[in-house]
């Protein structure tokens, strides 16, 4: 992939300033820092923009999963094996986890400048809804990786909703639906129960009592926030396409589920 070749050779190295642009030169081993104003007339242009919105994503997801594995206080063995988990299910090369193990450890220095780094990644994503959710979902899913969800990583959640400006109740309703088994694929703590009616209604955002067109448009809806090719042209990293995919197949079996339940 383009932005991972170019990460790995340097070239972005006048691309990307701030707090990601240090992340980058601590994960790539290049000196990345060298500030926006260096960026070219045409350097929000085509693929270019393309490439730095996937660069700023992979940054800022692994440092910020550090940042929160580190809430509590102290980081665990657990916490780190968990975290590995994670780059196994988002399909990261051995260089992509080297990486992510950089920025992770970085996240959980004391000096990890949170805010600056969420700031910058809201403005370097163009606040693409979709893309921030996707964000926020992936963190979800590494906080509740061993099956709870502690109250230190709840806490820091709600400031990453509050500064990325995506409404409390959103993260609730995600978390509503990370319980019912969405997105809870290829982790060790994933439940190995069947998706009930009930799930199923959850993993929709709905409840029982919603007409059938509501059904249908809450189902359009996620489907349309999740579907790959459209998280991939907004800046989602290709290597991370797998998690993208393996919640529209879900969000699909959900809409089944209920639909063959209403005939």
């Amino acid at each position: 992939m383009a932005w991972w070749g170019k990460a790995l050779g340097g070239a972005f190295g006048f691309m990307i300033g701030g707090p990601l642009g240090a992340l980058v030169g601590i994960a790539f081993g290049h000196n990345f820092d060298r500030g926006l104003n260096a960026i070219g007339k045409d350097g929000w242009q085509g693929g270019v923009d393309q490439e730095r919105i996937q660069l700023a994503f992979f940054t800022a997801t692994f440092s910020v999963m550090g940042y929160i594995a580190k809430a509590d206080g102290r980081v665990t063995r657990d916490e780190i094996r968990l975290a590995e988990e994670v780059m196994t299910h988002l399909g990261l090369n051995a260089e992509m986890r080297e990486s992510a193990r950089k920025l992770f450890n970085e996240g959980k220095s004391d000096s990890f400048p949170i805010d600056e780094v969420l700031d910058q990644f809201r403005k370097e994503t163009h606040r693409r809804t979709t893309l921030i959710q996707m964000f926020l979902e992936i963190l979800l899913q590494a906080a509740y990786a061993d099956g709870v969800m502690h109250p230190a990583e709840e806490k820091v959640l709600a400031h990453i909703c509050q500064k990325l400006g995506i409404p409390l109740a959103q993260l609730r309703r995600l978390e509503e639906m990370l319980k019912a088994g969405f997105g809870s694929t290829g982790y060790s703590q994933a439940s190995s129960s069947k998706t009930t009616l009930e799930d199923a209604y959850t993993i929709l955002g709905v409840d029982n009592s919603v007409s059938d067109a509501e059904l249908k448009k809450s189902y359009r809806r996620l489907m349309s926030q999740h579907h790959p090719d459209k998280l991939v042209a907004k800046g989602l990293p290709d290597e991370m396409i797998q998690d993208a995919t393996e919640k529209t197949q879900q969000i699909k079996s959900a809409y089944e589920m209920v639909r063959d339940s209403r005939r």
